[in-house]
């Protein structure tokens, strides 16, 4: 590479840091809040390191990555993990849940608030979408209020004929997860708002960081510089790559069967949304819709 070429990507990575500080300088705490729900995450694992996401989407950042990085999801995939761990402490008395109001005025679905005594029994939760079942297994004991919050969202039909609206693979940002659960979601990768949708409550966070995010890991998105902000959002990792995410999202449960669903629908292609994780809202969608027709936890 030339000095002059040197020079130049140079200042376009100047130009592209300006637009970024002038973004964010622009948002307000609830557009950024916004924002993180639709990225769900915020780091990307490349070749020589971990990279911020928004260094990794959309215009001129396409051509860093080409000429900079390569991902490294090409590594021989490892099984996916199919058992939750044993929680490290058991509970000694009844478990008591707390959700309060989601006031944060992001487009919602209320159907209620869920009770506060979670069923301790539950231990499979089924995602039936357009091309199959996914089986998830569930533990109360380690994620009670979690657990609670879905049982109580699938029982109100609130997951019905949703579309899963962010499919993110490691050619476009580093990453390979599929993200559900917001009940306005339009899943075109064009809607602005597309993963800010909420149950119209939160609750806190369980489990953070207990297992890596590795292949088969299911758990709850919320905003990544937020705490106690979990409620109807998920992602289903599908690469032992994220193992590399922050240690911040409450695990939800283990996919038992039905990842290949995901990883054919993959291999069709993603609608890539430039704004997506760079601050200005919406989300990379399958090209293929992934609907999910009911949840049920038994």
């Amino acid at each position: 590479m030339s000095g002059d070429d040197d020079d130049r990507q140079s200042q376009l990575a100047r130009e592209h840091k300006e637009r970024q500080a002038q973004r964010a300088a622009g948002q307000t705490s609830k557009a950024r809040r916004n924002t993180f729900i639709g990225a769900g995450v915020a780091v990307a694992v490349v070749a020589g390191g971990i990279f911020a996401v928004t260094t990794l989407v959309g215009g001129d950042d396409k051509q860093t990555v080409a000429a900079a990085t390569t991902p490294t999801a090409s590594a021989t995939p490892s099984p996916p993990v199919t058992e939750m761990p044993s929680p490290t402490a058991t509970p000694t008395g009844p478990v008591t849940c707390d959700y309060k109001k989601d006031t944060s005025g992001v487009p919602v679905k209320y159907v209620g608030m869920p009770g506060k005594k979670p069923n301790m029994k539950l231990s499979k939760m089924t995602i039936t979408t357009n091309h199959g079942d996914i089986v998830i297994q569930v533990d109360p004991a380690v994620t009670p209020c979690s657990v609670n919050s879905m049982a109580f969202l699938a029982k109100k039909g609130f997951y019905d004929n949703t579309k899963c609206h962010r499919l993110v693979t490691p050619e476009t940002s580093g990453l390979f997860l599929l993200q559900c659960g917001d009940p306005k979601a339009k899943a075109d990768g064009k809607n602005p708002t597309d993963g800010q949708g909420t149950a119209g409550y939160v609750f806190r966070d369980e489990a953070a960081g207990l297992v890596p995010y590795t292949k088969g890991v299911v758990f709850l998105t919320q905003p990544q510089d937020a705490a106690g902000q979990n409620s109807s959002q998920f992602a289903i990792s599908l690469s032992d790559e994220n193992a590399q995410i922050d240690p911040v999202y409450s695990v939800l449960g283990m996919v038992q069967s039905g990842l290949e669903i995901i990883e054919k629908v993959a291999k069709d292609g993603v609608i890539v949304n430039e704004n997506d994780i760079t601050g200005d809202g919406g989300s990379t969608a399958p090209k293929t819709p992934i609907i999910i027709k009911k949840v049920t936890l038994t």
